[in-house]
């Protein structure tokens, strides 16, 4: 079965329709304010942050902590995943 994963939460769905019915709790709009968006690259065994290169198990993991290289400045924004 396939999985499609939020690249904000890292929430997964079965469906692309589903992962874009639903209000993001980390949308970059604002908590709720915004749809899941579709991380676009193939499930790994490991996820690397596009802004500093630490890599997590699961994009969930990565993305609830700030990163210290994100453009908006330490602190300012989360891990974001690489494709």
């Amino acid at each position: 079965m396939a999985r499609y994963f939020c690249r904000n939460c890292g929430k997964d769905y079965s469906s692309i329709r589903d992962l874009t019915s639903f209000r993001c709790p980390r949308s970059p709009l604002g908590a709720g304010k915004g749809p899941h968006e579709l991380y676009e690259g193939s499930e790994k065994d490991r996820y690397t942050c596009k802004y500093c290169g630490k890599t997590y198990r699961t994009i969930m993991d990565m993305t609830l902590m700030d990163c210290p290289r994100h453009p908006s400045g330490p602190g300012k924004g989360k891990h974001s995943p690489a494709l």
